[in-house]
Formats: C-alpha cells, structure tokens, sequence
C-alpha cells in the first residue's frame, strides 16, 4: 500500500541519538553551518543550529498540526536516546515550519542529523544515527549575485487601495481587525546561500530570533509560545512606528506609541485572542494590564508576554496549534478575518506568519511567528510583511509601515 506523501510517518528505522557536552564556547554558533540543509533558532547568540535530515515530515491541510504531533510522538517513541546534558533543546530535537493557512502551502518537521545548541556558558552537540563531526568554522557564504528587487502580488497603490477596502468592512461592523500582508520578490543571478542573511540578521537583531527551516528564514520579534518545564510563555507584538535613528525623537515616538488609541486598539485584540487561546491549557495565568514598548533598530512596538502554568500534557506544538492564528497576525474575529484575507489580499501567505521553531522529545520548545521573513524560491527570495488594520488605520501610514517590516531581510540581502 502507498502512504500518501502527508501522511504522518515516523522515522524508517529508530533514530540512534547522543547528546555530549563540548568545549566551543568562543565560536558563534552560525559559523558551524554548512551550506546544505542547514537549520537554526538564535537569539543574542544563544539557540541551536543543525545540519543534514535524519528524518522528515511534509504535511498539508487543516490536520498540519496533529499530522506533525502524531509523527513526532511515533518517532520519539521509536528512538534511542542517550543524553547527558539534559537541558531543554538536547536529545531528540525536531525543527518546523507551518503554513498560515489550511491551503495552499506546505508543512514540515525535520530531524536534523547534527544539532549544536548553546545556553549560558553550556554549549552541545547532538547526533542522529552519524558520527560526530569536528566542529570547525565552515567557510564564509557569499552574497546574493545580480539583486534586483521588485513588487510582490501587489504594488504599493494597489495594496493601498485593498487597506482601504479592509477599513470600510470594519467600519461596517463586518469584524474590528484584520491584518494584511503583502509581498516583494527579490531576483538573483545564482541561488541564494541561506546563512548570508541568517549571519547578518543575527548581527543587527540580537533581540529577535533568527531562523532558517527548510527555505524560510527571518528575525522574529514575535514568540509565539514557549514550553518549557510545565511553563508557558507567548509575546504578543501588535502596533507598530518606526524609528529615526534619532535618540530623543524616537523617545518621543515611543511615547506617542504607548498613547496611541488606534495601536492601543490593535495591542488589546491580540493579547486577549493569546490570553483566550492558552487559558484552557493553563492553571493560572499572568496577563499585565499594559503593554511596554519594545525597541528594536528599525521599528518600535507595543509588547505584551503573556505567562502561565500548564496544567495539562499539550505540547509546544500543540499549543502553538491553538494559538494560531492570533489575532495579531490573523484578525478579530479570527473567522471573519481569515476569510476577508483569503478574499482580498490578492496573494498566498505560504509559511509566512505560521508557527516555525523547535521542539524535543518532551515537547518543550520555542514557536516563533515568522514574521520579518522570507522564503528562498528557485530565483531568488521571497520578502513578507503584514499590518494590523483597524477602523482608524490609514491607508499611506499602513504602506510605510510595511516598508519599515521589509527593511531588515532586505538589509540582509544587501551586500556589506
């Protein structure tokens, strides 16, 4: 009998997996990535990068998430594991990223064969069924060849013109937000190599984490969720300005942020969509009753971290499901406003704004949304980035504010 390729399989033969403690403390964890299948969840240097696909899961549809669950319970199940560091992310380590929607768009979890992660002063390396590897500095990776940068599904006024049609359906009383993405194609000359952007986006923002799954890589400010030793923990970014690089000005701003009716407005709708969705799987949960502003180099934003304690068996995963998708990259109603996406914002989001981070055998893990984000297509890459509509939204202030999201994987694109 053939398995259709989305079906959730486990591995073909158990995964034989040591983790050990090494000595390597001094080299930045990027620079052990070789060009092929390489994976990554950084931040101010600390994380885990890998290499290589021990095994591998692709999946699509509206069962994604459970698909995912059920192959990664089957394939911990069938596992050998000896691990002598047992800190969160060591042992059997699996890597995702998800579609935003139910279609279009491709899922996947994968097993990498080496994964090296870092803590505080503690530093790993991990090996499925391979030998280990020296862990040598790899070659530095090349810029892109021939840039050229281009409009997405939708050029600035078109993109304008369908804010200002998501406005006037809020006005109506259809639903209270929406958030609409657009994109930006970058063409090159050869195909891209992935740790270009990935070195320089850990470089500017320390603060976000950088990714790299299968193609999709970005800085997030944006963590979905966190499991980790019966605590949760998600922070919710919603309302946005952009910085001037001028110190007392942007203080200003950061001020008039925290003011801000209409980003107050967004802010609040994400942080009970999140609160909302975790509560169900919580025994007591921390909800601050205001945001702070967090300050990044391009943009500013209201924040909010939401905490509580489990009180159930759900995964990182598993949460990470009933979280998606909040209201600060989705809408609210969350029904409304997905399907008033689907209907006007003219392109397929793909992985973009869907889950993507890690998780180990016993389901703790970090899921980021991927926002500052792009995938590397066949010609070059594809850029995204969304803002949240609501009835006050301008149209022109929305397209500057998308231009200000684009501004760190097009940096990173760039050459030095």
């Amino acid at each position: 009998m053939t398995i259709p390729p989305s079906a959730p399989r486990p591995a073909a033969a158990p995964l034989v997996v040591r983790t050990i403690a090494v000595d390597s403390a001094d080299l930045p964890l990027l620079d052990l990535l070789p060009q092929q299948d390489p994976v990554s969840w950084l931040r101010r240097g600390e994380g885990l990068v890998g290499w290589g696909v021990a095994a591998r899961l692709e999946t699509s549809g509206p069962t994604r998430f459970s698909d995912a669950v059920k192959w990664w319970s089957e394939t911990v199940a069938r596992a050998d594991v000896e691990d002598h560091v047992g800190e969160p992310g060591t042992g059997l380590v699996c890597f995702g990223a998800f579609a935003f929607a139910d279609e279009p768009g491709d899922s996947v979890l994968v097993v990498p064969q080496v994964v090296v992660g870092r803590r505080g002063d503690r530093t790993w390396l991990t090996t499925v069924s391979v030998e280990a590897p020296a862990l040598v500095a790899t070659p530095a990776p090349q810029p892109p060849v021939g840039l050229v940068f281009s409009d997405g599904a939708r050029n600035g006024e078109e993109w304008m013109s369908v804010v200002a049609e998501a406005v006037d359906r809020i006005t109506r009383g259809e639903l209270e937000k929406v958030v609409l993405a657009r994109d930006l194609i970058a063409a090159t000359d050869e195909p891209v190599d992935v740790r270009w952007p990935l070195r320089r986006l850990a470089e500017h923002y320390e603060m976000c984490w950088t990714f790299h799954v299968d193609g999709l890589f970005g800085a997030t400010p944006e963590m979905l969720v966190r499991r980790e030793r019966g605590l949760v923990t998600s922070r919710v970014l919603a309302g946005t300005i952009r910085r001037t690089g001028d110190d007392e000005r942007d203080l200003a701003l950061a001020a008039t942020l925290a003011r801000s009716s209409k980003d107050l407005e967004e802010h609040e709708y994400a942080v009970r969509s999140v609160a909302d969705a975790l509560e169900p799987h919580c025994s007591s949960m921390n909800v601050p009753e205001a945001p702070f502003v967090l300050h990044l180099p391009n943009v500013m934003h209201l924040a909010t971290d939401v905490n509580g304690v489990v009180h159930d068996v759900a995964t990182s995963l598993q949460l990470a499901e009933s979280l998606h998708p909040s209201a600060a990259v989705g809408g609210t109603p969350t029904p409304a406003a997905t399907r008033l996406i689907t209907e006007i914002e003219g392109m397929p989001r793909d992985r973009y704004a869907g889950p993507v981070g890690w998780m180990d055998a016993s389901g703790d893990g970090e899921w980021g949304i991927a926002l500052r984000s792009a995938m590397v297509t066949e010609g070059g890459v594809r850029l995204f980035a969304g803002c949240g509509i609501v009835a006050s939204s301008d149209p022109e202030a929305e397209l500057a504010e998308s231009q200000a999201k684009f501004v760190p994987v097009r940096d990173a694109l760039g050459a030095d």
